[in-house]
């Protein structure tokens, strides 16, 4: 074996290793400035030698990344001379360096998207702005606004466990952030960027010293303290933005001088707190908390903005003269509220705009407390608003009637009193299960008592803070049309004529389910209270389509052909019907759960499944990568509705719906080749505690990433009932990523002509999505690692399986995008991962240290140092991947 490199050598491979990836160079003296704060903490901070350690693994992986076997085995060898303790340190600082590279990386994704300041790439329609004008050439000015007024997109917060970072460590980072913008801000030298800098050695510091593992899972309100942070910090005043940025790009100089022709098109859902399938933490105390806590968030930010408008509306009554209408709306509160009425006259004297603003900030502030003067519901300030805003209009003041009010006018319009539209979800069995007690007249048990408090809970909602507030009811594993009938049927057991105003969605997660799903859709519009509720919405109907549970049922490539047709099926018959569908995508942040990035996945949907209206999931990490940054979450908005918008359009639709058929028959081999061969593995006598060996599955369930359970009961045993997320979690932590690719290269294999699927690469956007896709997985896959963990599971028939699957894969994905490596096609994508993989290494090699002293352990008692190094590299890995489920 050769000898370790000396200092002066290693700074030299170190030096070439960062060069090699073309990183930007403001992101790499980010990247070279963060590490060297790190490494002078870990010198200051940590035990006698650690930074030594820490540079010695890094070395050796960074050698190994070149295909350097002796390097490899050497950085292996380290990872197990270390102390359990010094271990222990090690996977701490490499975690802390990974939070540091992802700070870089968004920092300089913000620094790019300022530059661009919102202007659209020469030929993209990757903005509404341009989408819109796409969409005008192929339809007319007038059918593209008729399109533009009905746009919807509703991303829908979930709780799923895969957010393993500490908030106390996300609030670090995030003031990190704020440092590093503060200190780019500064001048080169000063005292202010001097300043900046020694700041962010503290917070590094203050990084380092956090135990980066929770204590103890949180419980279902913390998980909704927890999203609410991204509205007060981001989503409460960057979705106005949102709808300003494309009125000015669509109206110029108009945009701010008359109404705006952006809706608000943004619909913000959340399960957190709401969806108890599995999760007996859930209870309707619960979901009352959850509805509350969002409530008292958005009428804050709403008393706020309202008091800081009205306090600049210092407009005179003489050259701004209020309409009687705004006159009247005074007049009421004054006659309700005369202390209050006299108090804000006189700090407003001959200022009727300002004073109507500073009445509605006390009625809202009313709302807010339950006093009286409150609003009724969100569309009497709405009234009260737009009646302001008429009224500045008329007296001349248009750029005040339709600058900072309108952003208010929008936030109402998106947020209402509720903030977020809470969802609640079950699984039918429970539904089931609880009918047979009320049917049966027998004693009820706490679950079914249980299950008819959700019902009450949700009346409770709707009454207090409108019916937005709460009202879709998510079935979990529907079969049947009976499934969703029995929701009404318990909400008239729970409260009989006074049952809350339900929407029931159902749930289509397997394969089976997703066959089933047009036929079942057909019987129960025909029930008597699915057939009034669309007829009391305009025949609008909701139908959820799951990703996870389908793709653990057949595998990744027949789950995603499987979602397409069902998505086909369910349009077409949709449209037959003259039902208005919106399909709710539950998609994941992993690519095995359906993820990946969601523009593309949206214009690659069947024709007449988007029809401008675009919902699904969003968890854990996905949460705040996209939306927890201001510049990142307007741009993802924006990217994800122009996608929307443009879906629809005709030459979309064209192309997807004519590359479907013309591909059908390659879409129909590779749906059985890749199925048989799923099935070859997961069917396999053994597989399922093969897989909990090879894996950290069982660990995973000892994180307390959230509320919810890992599997629903079954042991493993059995993979039926183990939940889709750590199926996922387990595999991506082994380095395997099976979740996302398996299947793919034996699918193409047994199509077999490469000159078709080339075409098909590039003329189908079905096929296009999930070949990208499955190269994002497969260039996070390290087949040296993965064999490791493979080793210790005793299986090599198994484990041969996996790897050649791998290596057919690989194979094909590279022939069909081009060049001779992954994400060849994608080279920003593909210097992301290359350069993060030697440290994801590092951590890698350390958890299976820790995994075969605990497979080997026989005693029966876990070792509890083994066991927290296990879990400190899972969370580890998870920042340096950027996935965990």
């Amino acid at each position: 074996m050769s000898q370790e490199p000396t200092n002066t050598e290693a700074i030299r491979v170190i030096t070439r290793f960062e060069a090699s990836h073309g990183i930007p160079d403001a992101m790499r003296a980010d990247v070279r400035m963060l590490g060297g704060l790190l490494g002078q903490v870990l010198r200051e901070s940590g035990t006698p030698g650690l930074f030594e350690d820490v540079e010695r693994l890094r070395l050796a992986t960074i050698q190994a990344s070149d295909a350097d076997d002796d390097a490899f085995d050497r950085a292996a060898e380290i990872a197990d001379s270390f102390s359990i303790e010094r271990a222990d340190e090690v996977a701490r600082a490499f975690t802390c360096y990974f939070h540091l590279v992802n700070l870089a990386e968004e920092h300089q994704r913000v620094r790019i998207l300022r530059e661009r300041s919102g202007k659209p790439r020469e030929g993209s329609t990757d903005t509404v702005a341009t989408a819109f004008a796409q969409l005008t050439e192929e339809i007319g000015e007038d059918a593209a606004r008729e399109r533009l007024a009905e746009l919807r997109f509703h991303p829908v917060f979930t709780a799923h466990p895969t957010e393993a970072r500490r908030r106390a460590v996300s609030g670090s980072i995030r003031r990190l952030s704020d440092l590093l913008s503060e200190h780019d801000a500064a001048s080169e030298g000063g005292a202010d960027q001097r300043r900046a800098h020694r700041r962010m050695l503290e917070e590094i510091d203050t990084l380092w010293r956090t135990a980066p593992l929770r204590a103890q899972k949180p419980t279902p309100t913390d998980e909704v303290r927890t999203v609410m942070g991204v509205f007060d910090e981001t989503l409460f005043s960057t979705v106005p933005h949102v709808y300003r940025r494309i009125d000015d790009a669509l109206r110029g100089a108009e945009s701010g001088a008359s109404a705006p022709v952006v809706p608000a098109f943004v619909r913000v859902g959340s399960w957190v707190g709401g969806d108890r399938d599995g999760n007996p933490f859930v209870t309707a105390a619960v979901t009352r908390e959850a509805a509350a806590i969002a409530s008292e968030h958005v009428l804050r930010g709403l008393e706020r903005a309202l008091d800081r408008i009205g306090r600049t509306l210092t407009l005179d009554a003489e050259d701004t003269p209020p309409s009687a209408e705004v006159g009247a709306i005074w007049q009421r509160f004054a006659d309700e509220h005369p202390e209050l009425a006299d108090d804000i006259a006189t700090r407003s004297p001959s200022e009727p705009h300002r004073r109507v603003m500073l009445a509605l900030v006390h009625r809202v502030h009313a709302t807010r407390t339950e006093q009286p003067g409150a609003f009724g519901a969100p569309e009497q300030l709405l009234a009260d608003l737009r009646a302001v805003q008429s009224s500045l209009a008329e007296a001349g003041a248009r750029r005040h009637a339709f600058g900072g009010l309108q952003h208010l006018i929008w936030q109402v319009e998106t947020y209402g009193f509720h903030l977020t539209e809470l969802e609640v979800r079950q699984h039918s069995k429970v539904h089931r299960q609880a009918l047979e007690e009320l049917d049966a007249g027998a004693e009820l048990s706490a679950q079914t008592e249980e299950v008819l408090d959700v019902f009450r809970a949700v009346a409770d909602i709707q009454q207090r803070y409108g019916l937005r507030a709460a009202g879709r009811y998510v079935v979990s594993f529907t079969q049947s049309a009976q499934d969703l009938a029995n929701v009404h049927r318990l909400a008239a057991y729970a409260l009989g004529d006074q049952a809350p105003v339900l929407d029931v969605v159902p749930l289509f997660e397997t394969f089976a389910d997703l066959q089933a799903a047009p036929s079942i859709l057909a019987e129960v519009v025909q029930f008597p209270e699915f057939r009034a509720r669309l007829d009391a919405t305009g025949d609008r109907l909701e139908v959820m389509l799951g990703y996870s549970d389908s793709s653990k049922d057949v595998g990744p490539v027949a789950a995603n052909l499987a979602l397409y047709e069902a998505q086909r099926q369910i349009a077409s018959w949709a449209k037959e019907s003259g039902i208005r569908l919106t399909l709710f995508h539950g998609r994941g942040g992993a690519l095995g759960r359906g993820g990946g990035p969601a523009n593309s996945a949206i214009l690659a949907q069947p024709p007449h499944s988007v029809d401008g209206r675009f919902k699904l999931t969003e968890q854990g990490e996905v949460i705040f990568a996209r939306y927890g940054e201001p510049a990142i979450a307007m741009r993802h908005i924006d990217q994800v509705a122009a996608a929307t918008l443009l879906a629809s359009s005709p030459s979309n639709e064209q192309r997807t719906s004519g590359a479907a058929e013309r591909f059908a028959d390659v879409a129909e081999t590779m749906d059985a080749a890749s199925r048989d061969r799923f099935f070859s593995l997961v069917a396999a006598d053994g597989f399922a505690p093969w897989f909990a060996t090879v894996t950290p599955m069982e660990e995973i369930g000892l994180l307390a990433l959230g509320s919810r359970p890992a599997r629903r009961g079954l042991s493993v045993e059995s993979l039926e009932d183990l939940r889709a997320i750590p199926w996922v979690f387990a595999w991506t932590q082994a380095r395997i990523n099976l979740a996302g690719w398996f299947g793919l290269g034996t699918a193409l294999a047994a199509v077999g002509d490469e000159a078709r699927l080339i075409e098909a690469y590039r003329d189908w956007p079905l096929l296009r999505t999930m070949v990208d896709n499955v190269a994002m997985s497969l260039a996070k896959t390290d087949e040296r690692i993965a064999r490791e963990y493979l080793s210790l599971g005793d299986r090599d028939d198994l484990a041969k399986i996996v790897l050649d699957e791998l290596a057919l894969t690989r194979d094909w994905v590279i022939r069909l995008t081009g060049g001779d490596r992954l994400l060849g096609n994608k080279p920003v994508l593909q210097r992301a991962v290359q350069l993060r993989t030697p440290y994801v290494d590092a951590l890698s090699l350390l958890q299976l240290r820790a995994l075969r002293s605990l497979r080997s352990d026989n005693q029966g008692e876990t070792d509890p140092d083994l066991q927290r190094l296990l879990l400190l590299s899972v969370s580890g890995v998870a920042a340096g991947l950027q996935n965990t489920g």
